[in-house]
């Protein structure tokens, strides 16, 4: 059970398809209940029926509603065990759905929202906002036998916030798609000529383009010399963040660097080409539980920078595969990123230490730990089901 789903692409939706995918080639069955899509989709994923309830449309996403659909579908299903994706309105009803069905679960902790209230509701409204936000992060998830943090940072977050039965689980990446290999292909190679035809250093950020990631932050870096900034992506944010990096470029001093270029949405062949073009990836967002696009930059043999804040602190290592910057100082982020470019030597063993963290991070190793932990909730239903607390009505 999911928030987000297809055509819906962010974190949430790619750790689903990628859990999907694992227990199909594992020989597992498995249901998926997901909003409905405002465009036609197809019923299925991965061989999996996906059962579509109801939802409306919120800005880019379609939000599902907590109705009496995932109980039935839960109830026809009989499921061994109950996998929710980064609960908060659809999952907060499957939590309680199930236990009253008496079935297992296993939530899935994903999205900081009480970290993006804060960031998003100014003064002191923000902090008692987001301790509202926690309030009902900490009821929904001690409806579930078993919480998984995605990051130690996470983990510290549940547990501090009184979030019982928590344990840490990473994610995977695909390694047979995001590779240095891209670097010999024809097609990368003619997208770096485009990118940088003077040779510039290209500096890429790969996500989301929304308010919380941050990408205000990369105007530091308009005068990092010879250098070009390339972003990855799209969503609300688009139009403003170009005037700004664009305007940040064009205003420093000396003789400025080309303009930012930003490529759009991209996925699988196309998004691991646009990883391999680049130098060096830079991640902004400091409300991160984890950072997927930090292991996809590393398994593609290129080196990072990134926030001392949240699940970036596990992924990168000072002086190893990149550095991490104070976000709280000014210019912090420029000198991570200029010791990263100090020689091409360095910057090359940054990258190849990334790729060595990256090897055994496989999702067919991630995907057996987490039947594991289905294994341990559902051998152990009848011992925690007495101190699950079902929610007023």
């Amino acid at each position: 059970m999911t928030e987000s789903f297809l055509p819906s692409l962010n974190g949430v939706t790619t750790s689903v398809c990628h859990v999907a995918d694992q227990l199909r080639a594992s020989g597992h069955d498995a249901v998926i209940i997901a909003p409905r899509a405002r465009e036609e989709m197809p019923d299925a994923y991965s061989g999996f029926p996906v059962h579509r309830i109801t939802s409306l449309p919120f800005r880019q996403f379609d939000v599902g509603l907590p109705s009496g659909e995932i109980e039935e579908i839960l109830g026809n299903a009989a499921p061994d065990v109950v996998h929710v994706a980064s609960p908060f309105v659809v999952g907060a009803r499957g939590l309680r759905a199930a236990a009253r069905l008496g079935l297992p679960t296993v939530a899935i902790f994903q999205t900081d929202m009480a970290g993006y209230v804060r960031q998003h509701t100014p003064g002191s409204a923000g902090n008692a906002t987001a301790n509202t936000t926690w309030r009902w992060i900490r009821r929904i998830h001690s409806w579930a036998d078993l919480t998984l943090a995605p990051s130690t940072e996470a983990l510290a977050d549940l547990r501090a916030h009184g979030v019982p039965r928590t344990q840490l689980w990473g994610r995977g990446v695909d390694t047979s798609l995001f590779s240095p290999a891209w670097r010999a292909d024809a097609l990368t190679r003619a997208l770096r000529r485009e990118l940088a035809p003077d040779g510039e250093r290209l500096i890429g950020y790969v996500g989301r383009l929304a308010p919380e990631k941050e990408l205000e932050r990369l105007a530091e870096l308009a005068d990092v010399p010879h250098t070009r900034l390339v972003i990855v992506g799209d969503g609300p944010s688009r139009l403003s963040v170009g005037e700004l990096l664009t305007e940040a470029v064009a205003a420093s001093p000396g003789r400025p660097n080309r303009p930012p270029v930003f490529l759009g949405s991209r996925t699988g062949a196309d998004l691991a080409r646009a990883y391999a073009a680049l130098d060096l990836f830079v991640h902004t967002g400091t409300r991160e539980t984890f950072g997927q696009t930090i292991q996809e930059a590393g398994a593609s043999g290129v080196a990072v920078v990134a926030p001392r804040a949240g699940g970036p602190i596990d992924l990168v290592t000072d002086g190893e595969n990149g550095y991490l910057f104070d976000p709280d100082r000014s210019g912090a982020l420029r000198e991570a990123v200029c010791r990263s470019l100090s020689s091409q030597r360095h910057l090359t063993e940054l990258g190849q230490r990334g790729l060595e963290r990256v090897r055994d991070r496989s999702w067919a190793a991630v995907v057996d730990r987490l039947i594991e932990h289905y294994e341990i909730v559902a051998g152990a239903r009848g011992r925690v089901a007495g101190a699950v607390e079902l929610p007023a009505a």
